[in-house]
């Protein structure tokens, strides 16, 4: 079992400009959120899921995403 899973948001990492992000794999609403390549802290964890539940901005960014967080 991994300590963190990666998962892709639809907002960029404002120093790196990558959209894949990392939590702790408890997810607990307060656990921060990580660019998981700079590793810059973007957001809490229900900040992250609020962005998702708000969707993504177009059709191409959906399709990224569901491909992406299909096993989240």
């Amino acid at each position: 079992m991994s300590l963190s899973e990666d998962f892709r948001l639809p907002v960029a990492c404002p120093n790196c400009g990558s959209h894949l992000m990392r939590v702790s794999s408890v997810k607990n609403p307060d656990d921060q959120v990580h660019c998981a390549s700079c590793q810059r802290f973007v957001c809490l964890y229900h900040e992250a899921q609020t962005v998702l539940r708000h969707g993504p901005g177009s059709q191409s960014e959906a399709l990224i995403e569901k491909a992406v967080n299909r096993g989240s």
